[in-house]
C-alpha cells in the first residue's frame, strides 16, 4: 500500500475534512501524513475579505507544495478552489456531498424574518449579504472573519445578532447548537461546489489517482461540475455575488443561479434542466449574462471588492 501526504490549511474545519480523507485512505491500508500549510487567507485576518482580492487565497501555497512534491494530495473545500486550475493538478475526486445550504445562526432569533429592523447580522461574503439584503433592506450587515469557532464565539458574545454559516461546516465540526434555520436555496442560493470537498493531486499521477478513485461521488462531481462551469462562464472565482445549486430531480440534472448586486437592489434569477453538467452550466450562465448580469459584474470587479470567500 502506497504512503501518501495530504496538505491542508491549519483551521479546525481543514483538519476535519484532512483527517476524515486520511481516515478513509487508512482503511484501505495506506499510511498518511497530514502536512499543515498556511495560505495567504489565513495569514490575513484582520481585513474584510471584501477587501483582499487575492485569487486562489486558500490554496496557492497548498498547491506550491503539492507541485514540488512535499505532498502527494490537497484536501480542499470545493468552493475555495479556483474554477480553472493551472495544467499541473487536477482533481482526482469529488466526496460525497453534505449539506450544500446556508444556515442562519442567532442566540435569540429563529429565522431571517424574526429579526428586528436593523439587527445586525454577520457575514464576509458577498453573495450571502447580497442575498440577506434583498429580503432584508432595514439589516446593518457587517463584516466577519476568522474560523468557525471564532465566528460562533463573536455571536454568543452578542456582537451580531445572527451569523449566516455553511450548513456543511457546521454538521461536519459538531457545532450546530446555534443553528435556527436551514435557508432554502431558492431564498439563498448557495455558492458553487459548497459542501463538497476536492482532493487535488499533480497532473498526470496516475497512482494516486488510482489510490483516491474509491473517494469520487458521481452525484457530487455532475452536481459541482454543473455549478463551476457556470461560474467559469461568469469569469468568478467563489468571490463574487454568484449562487449556483445543481441537484439531480426526476432523473434530470437541476440548476438554480443567481447574480446579485451586492446591495441586494438587484437580484437575477434562472434555472433550468439538462443532461450534460458543463452545457447546462455555461447556458444558464450566458443567460444571466444576458439579463443585466454582466453589467452586475462589471461593477463589481471595478469597486475591487472581489474576493474569495472563507468556508
Amino acid at each position: 500500500m502506497a504512503r501518501l501526504r495530504i496538505g491542508s490549511r491549519g483551521s479546525q474545519l481543514a483538519l476535519w475534512q484532512a483527517n476524515h480523507i486520511s481516515a478513509l485512505l487508512r482503511e484501505r491500508g495506506h499510511q498518511v501524513e497530514i502536512e499543515i500549510i498556511k495560505t495567504t487567507g489565513d495569514k490575513i485576518t484582520d481585513v474584510a475579505l471584501a477587501k483582499v482580492g487575492t485569487k486562489g487565497m486558500f490554496t496557492k501555497e497548498i498547491e506550491e507544495a503539492l507541485a514540488a512534491g512535499r505532498v502527494d494530495l490537497a484536501v480542499h473545500s470545493l468552493k475555495d478552489l479556483p474554477t480553472e486550475l493551472s495544467a499541473d493538478f487536477e482533481i482526482a475526486a469529488i466526496t460525497e456531498r453534505e449539506n450544500p445550504r446556508d444556515v442562519f445562526c442567532s442566540r435569540k432569533y429563529a429565522g431571517i424574518d424574526e429579526l428586528p429592523r436593523g439587527a445586525r447580522v454577520g457575514t464576509s461574503s458577498l453573495r450571502r449579504q447580497a442575498q440577506l439584503k434583498a429580503l432584508r433592506p432595514d439589516l446593518e450587515i457587517h463584516p466577519l472573519r476568522g474560523n468557525v469557532d471564532t465566528r460562533l464565539r463573536k455571536l454568543e458574545a452578542g456582537e451580531y445578532d445572527a451569523v449566516i454559516l455553511a450548513a456543511a461546516g457546521l454538521n461536519r465540526l459538531g457545532k450546530t447548537d446555534l443553528v435556527r434555520q436551514v435557508i432554502p436555496a431558492n431564498v439563498m442560493c448557495p455558492a458553487a461546489g459548497q459542501g463538497a470537498l476536492a482532493i487535488e493531486i499533480r497532473a498526470g499521477d496516475s497512482a494516486t489517482r488510482q489510490h483516491l478513485a474509491f473517494l469520487d461521488d458521481a452525484a457530487a462531481r455532475a452536481a459541482t461540475t454543473c455549478e463551476r462551469a457556470l461560474l467559469n462562464k461568469l469569469g468568478g472565482g467563489c468571490q463574487v455575488p454568484i449562487g449556483a445549486f445543481a441537484e439531480m430531480r426526476d432523473g434530470k440534472l437541476h440548476l438554480e443561479a443567481i447574480v446579485a448586486d451586492p446591495d441586494g437592489s438587484k437580484v437575477i434569477r434562472e434555472s433550468r434542466d439538462g443532461d450534460d453538467p458543463v452545457q447546462l452550466g455555461e447556458a444558464v450562465g450566458e443567460t444571466l449574462l444576458r439579463r443585466g448580469g454582466d453589467a452586475i459584474l462589471e461593477a463589481v470587479y471595478g469597486q475591487g471588492i472581489a474576493v474569495p470567500q472563507q468556508p
